[in-house]
C-alpha cells in the first residue's frame, strides 16, 4: 500500500534515491540534473530537507513499504502567501497511472490549505505532454505564462494553475 510521508531526516536515503532516480528518468522535466545532484553531500541534501521543511515549504515522498516510488515538493510564492509552487513532481514509472501522483498533489494541496493558500502553481516543460495531461486531470490550466527551460533553449516551460477549494 502506498503511504504519503514528509520529507525528514530519517527518509533522507530515500529522499537521495528516490530524486536521483527522477532526474535520471525524467531530465527533461526538472530544472537540476543528475550529474550535479549525484554529486551533492549530505550537508547539501540536510539543507534540502530543511527548506523542505521550513514556514515557507514541505516536501513529500510516496512509498510503497521501503521503496520511495514519488516525491513532490511545496514553496509558498515569495510575493503572494495566498499561491504555492508545486515542484519537483515525479511518479516512478512502475507507478504511474495508479493514483500515486494524484496523492501527492492532494498532500501539496491539504499543506497549501492548512495556510490558507488559494492557488497551486506550477511549470512543466513544453515537451512533456503525459506531465501536461496529467496535471489537466487535476483540474490544472495553463495560465498563459511561459518561461525559459533552463537546460535546453529549444523547449519553455508552461505556468498551470488550478484553485485549492
Amino acid at each position: 500500500m502506498i503511504a504519503i510521508k514528509p520529507i525528514t531526516r530519517r527518509n533522507i536515503t530515500v529522499l537521495k534515491a528516490v530524486r536521483l532516480l527522477a532526474l535520471q528518468d525524467a531530465p527533461y522535466a526538472f530544472s537540476s540534473t543528475y550529474a550535479r545532484e549525484s554529486q551533492l553531500d549530505d550537508s547539501e541534501w540536510l539543507a534540502r530537507i530543511e527548506r523542505m521543511n521550513g514556514n515557507r515549504g514541505a516536501g513529500f515522498l510516496a512509498v510503497d513499504g521501503d521503496t520511495g516510488c514519488g516525491i513532490v515538493g511545496a514553496l509558498l510564492d515569495e510575493h503572494d502567501e495566498t499561491r504555492t509552487h508545486l515542484i519537483s513532481m515525479w511518479t516512478a514509472p512502475a507507478y504511474r497511472r495508479q493514483g500515486v501522483g494524484r496523492l501527492l498533489v492532494d498532500e501539496v494541496a491539504r499543506w497549501a490549505q492548512q495556510r490558507n493558500v488559494r492557488t497551486l502553481l506550477l511549470m512543466v516543460t513544453s515537451n512533456n505532454e503525459p506531465a501536461m495531461r496529467f496535471y489537466e486531470r487535476l483540474g490544472f490550466v495553463k495560465t498563459g505564462r511561459t518561461g525559459p527551460y533552463p537546460n535546453d533553449p529549444a523547449v519553455f516551460e508552461y505556468e498551470m494553475a488550478r484553485p485549492i477549494p
